[in-house]
């Protein structure tokens, strides 16, 4: 069980890679992050560093405890280092044949009772699993950006998940603060299956009965009770990730609404990402 899940790695260490990684450091366990490139594993860790650093300058975390944690983080460029982990979280690109391809490397080079997780937003976690020869071992494990904020995470179980697999991957994501919730492998899971089409209505919303993104958000957040506006939200999560993850639902699903709306495609193609890009829906400083 999670007990011993001790050894952690974690394969990408972009955005959500470093936010699960620090996670995971956080929690208390050694963690090894694997990037492409050192250079890219030495931004992922500065990534980290600099959220460490701001959590103690504003007394949510004591220095000692973050250098503690810092150091249990160490980098690689190789699979094969992760060959004794008892946890390993892919979070490379959301394209099936490369999570594809790192699932079967990585079932190659780990001991055979080590639980392979994927942060699979919006792809099957059995289509991945089918890369490996131990499918049952694969579950999906996804974290909410930012993933050291954000307390929910959904454990997801594939077809051939093992009860142990989603045990050990909920008691270890409970273990690290966090609350899990549990589901099956459907597409978008629970939370992006209900909030991605909720969001395009939303969107759509906007040139349909000529609104403002600000009149839309305090809409939202006045009449609805939502903690922050959709087009905030959307900013914030990256409307490139939204719409990927729309497309991802609409293939699987083929129900309208799932689909992407032209404003966000329109978005992305002027590269208006949301806060990540310093403008999405609205403007950002540095």
């Amino acid at each position: 069980m999670a007990e011993r899940i001790r050894k952690v790695g974690v394969v990408g260490l972009g955005t959500m890679g470093a936010g699960i990684a620090q996670v995971s450091v956080q929690a208390g366990h050694e963690t090894i992050g694997h990037e492409i490139s050192l250079d890219l594993a030495e931004r992922g860790r500065a990534t980290i560093d600099h959220y460490l650093t701001r959590a103690v300058e504003k007394g949510r975390l004591a220095q000692a405890d973050k250098d503690a944690a810092i150091a249990r983080l160490t980098l690689t460029t190789e699979l094969a280092d992760l060959a004794d982990c008892d946890l390993v979280i892919e979070a490379v690109l959301e394209e099936l044949p490369l999570k594809r391809e790192v699932f079967a490397e990585l079932d190659r080079v780990t001991r055979p009772e080590a639980v392979l997780a994927t942060n699979t937003s919006a792809l099957s976690v059995a289509e991945i699993a089918a890369a490996t020869e131990r499918p049952e071992r694969v579950v999906g494990i996804h974290f909410f950006n930012p993933a050291p904020v954000l307390p929910l995470v959904e454990i997801v179980r594939a077809p051939e998940s093992s009860d142990d697999a989603v045990r050990a991957a909920y008691e270890w994501a409970e273990g690290a603060g966090k609350q899990p919730v549990n589901c099956n492998d459907t597409p978008g899971f629970i939370v992006n299956r209900i909030l991605i089409p909720l969001l395009n209505d939303c969107v759509r919303v906007l040139d349909e009965a000529a609104v403002t993104p600000e009149d839309l958000d305090k809409a939202m957040t006045n009449g609805a009770g939502w903690p922050m506006g959709p087009c905030a939200l959307v900013d914030l999560v990256g409307i490139d990730v939204h719409v990927h993850a729309s497309e991802a639902l609409h293939d699987k699903l083929g129900e309208e609404r799932m689909a992407p709306p032209e404003r966000l495609l329109r978005l992305q193609r002027e590269g208006r990402l949301g806060r990540k890009t310093g403008h999405g829906f609205f403007e950002y400083g540095s």
